[in-house]
């Protein structure tokens, strides 16, 4: 008789058992490698991150050369940092430049005088064009920019004639201008008259065309009282005769006879 007849009739069920789950088995692992290949797919091809989001470590670096980077100097790769937001560059853009002030003809007749009177060693540079407005950069001592520069050119006008009220621009070996000097000396002003020989000066040149512009006079000397030009010689002597003379350096601010008789004036 063949094996199959000798088994015993508790045999069979089993088998049949067996047969029947061998097909599930299969399905389960089918349907599980399916589903990891979906999930792998998903992850590297969809949900991957931007190559400029990675880890450092996953990015090359150019100094590198396409060399593999030891893992102990990875430590020493300097960070990633992500660009800047829009909103950020927004922030860093440089505002225009403010543009200077803008000095009529008395303020920048104020600005010279004080940068002359303010050291005997200040001079208008010879590059200056003595027929257009001075640069103020080039006499005036803080930012011409500022928001209060107008504020402080106001200060400067006020300081430069309470501090000067008689000022003379002259020539040395002028007739004219000795004449003047000896007229505003005898009246023995405090604080004494400011004095400037312009033809003695290595910017006189310069200087003395920049007077003309800004007080319509067209020779030295020139008398500033209270920062406006008097007149011609003529006309200043004709003032001090008059009595007109005294009194606009008074209102000015000069004492007449308020210093001894040896003040003959600053240079």
């Amino acid at each position: 008789m063949s094996n199959a007849l000798s088994l015993p009739a508790i045999t069979y069920p089993l088998l049949a058992i067996g047969k029947s789950r061998k097909p599930k088995l299969h399905r389960t692992t089918i349907l599980a490698l399916f589903c990891l290949i979906a999930i792998s797919t998903y992850i590297i091809f969809i949900a991957r991150p931007p190559l400029a989001h990675a880890p450092i470590t996953l990015r090359a670096d150019p100094s590198s050369n396409g060399k593999r980077i030891p893992a102990d100097e990875l430590p020493r790769l300097r960070p990633y940092r992500f660009p800047p937001s829009q909103h950020r560059k927004t922030q860093t853009i440089v505002s225009p430049e403010r543009p200077q002030i803008q000095l009529d003809q008395s303020q920048e007749l104020a600005a010279v005088t004080s940068f002359l009177a303010s050291l005997p060693q200040n001079a208008i540079p010879s590059f200056v064009d003595p027929s257009r407005p001075i640069d103020p950069q080039l006499v005036l001592d803080f930012d011409t920019r500022s928001t209060r520069a107008a504020d402080e050119m106001q200060a400067i006008v006020e300081d430069v004639w309470t501090q000067n009220p008689v000022v003379l621009f002259s020539k040395l070996r002028s007739p004219r201008s000795r004449e003047l000097k000896t007229m505003i000396a005898d009246l023995n002003l405090s604080p004494p008259p400011t004095i400037f020989d312009v033809d003695q000066r290595e910017d006189a040149n310069v200087l003395t065309r920049l007077l003309f512009r800004l007080t319509s006079s067209a020779d030295l000397p020139i008398l500033l009282v209270g920062g406006k030009y008097v007149g011609t010689p003529s006309q200043i002597k004709e003032f001090h005769q008059n009595y007109n003379l005294h009194r606009v350096i008074t209102d000015a601010g000069a004492i007449i006879d308020g210093a001894p008789p040896t003040k003959k004036g600053r240079k």
